[in-house]
């Protein structure tokens, strides 16, 4: 085999090729220290540039609502929308108390000083008669009489009434009243009823005949003149429509309550006392107490009929003293 050998450049080729110098004793010196490298400190990290702070924007302002359209001339008919919005729903109607307005806050007051004379006198007379009976009769026996409780009450009522007529102050309330004139109205029917021509046991003084004339005088009050004028003052002087039916309940305290004393005084006096029992229907001496509830509860019966008698005649008299005020409204007949 054959090597391949370069070409040697023809200066080459002249040139002796110079000895080979001798070979130098191998000694082992120390390597030479290679340089140390500069120590660099680390570098921070690069911080990011803070973003600019943008200011917030302002919400922007809503659009001008549109102008009103001009309202259409009053001859020109009004148009109507074509889609109705939803309605709210309509609020139940609230229940109202009934409330009572004085008559003072429409109409003023007005003194009545005839109708205040007309009771005055009859507050009078009525005075009077109590006091003959107190003067000719033993008191305690004169006083426990329905008749003179009656004309006691009638006389207290009627005198408060014409200070008020008289005054132009507010009436008295008519429960009041048309309990005074009920209990009046009673005692006389009573009288002319059962007790007319008065049996010999009966007597409001207990000393019949000493003073007739006078006895007589406050008898024909008590039991008939008095009732008529406190029952023309009623219908004719009063406000009409002021009574109603459940009134009359609380009217029948008085009679139930007189009853319960009659029969009370009764049963605590002496059984010889000639004015035991104040009057011969209630006398449960001679008759038996079934006899004598038997009789209280018919006259109890009529005096609550005769209690909602009243209170329909109430509503169906005529007002005589209605003023019919100006009261700056007219009424005229409706256009078209």
């Amino acid at each position: 085999m054959t090597a391949e050998t370069s070409p040697i450049p023809p200066a080459a080729e002249t040139s002796p090729t110079p000895a080979a110098p001798p070979a130098a004793p191998v000694t082992h010196a120390a390597a030479p220290a290679a340089p140390t490298a500069p120590v660099t400190p680390p570098k921070a990290p690069a911080v990011p540039p803070a973003a600019p702070v943008t200011p917030p924007k302002a919400p922007a302002a809503p659009p001008p609502e549109p102008a009103a359209p001009p309202p259409p001339p009053p001859s020109a008919t009004p148009s109507f929308p074509r889609e109705i919005p939803d309605l709210p729903a309509v609020p139940p109607t609230p229940f109202l108390l009934p409330s009572y307005v004085p008559a003072t806050a429409v109409l003023p007051p007005v003194r009545r000083p005839w109708t205040g004379a007309y009771r005055a006198l009859i507050a009078a007379a009525a005075a009077g008669a109590v006091a003959v009976e107190l003067l000719t009769g033993r008191p305690l026996r004169v006083l426990s009489h329905a008749e003179i409780q009656t004309a006691i009450a009638l006389a207290v009522v009627l005198t408060i009434s014409a200070r008020r007529a008289w005054t132009a102050a507010r009436p008295l309330p008519a429960t009041l009243t048309g309990a005074v004139v009920l209990y009046v109205a009673t005692t006389a029917l009573i009288h002319h009823l059962l007790l007319t021509p008065p049996p010999p046991t009966y007597s409001i003084t207990g000393t019949p005949g000493a003073h007739p004339l006078l006895q007589s005088v406050a008898g024909h009050l008590l039991h008939t003149l008095l009732p008529l004028a406190a029952l023309l003052d009623w219908l004719l002087l009063t406000t009409p429509a002021r009574l109603h039916p459940r009134q009359t309940a609380g009217w029948m305290l008085y009679p139930l309550a007189y009853l319960v004393f009659c029969l009370t005084r009764g049963a605590l006096l002496s059984p010889t006392a000639q004015d035991r029992y104040l009057y011969p229907f209630l006398d449960a001496a001679r008759h038996t107490y079934k006899h004598v509830l038997g009789n209280a509860l018919l006259i109890g019966l009529a005096c609550y009929a005769l209690a909602l008698f009243l209170v329909g005649v109430d509503h169906v008299r005529p007002d005589l003293f209605r003023r019919r005020g100006r009261t700056g409204f007219r009424l005229r007949r409706p256009v078209g």
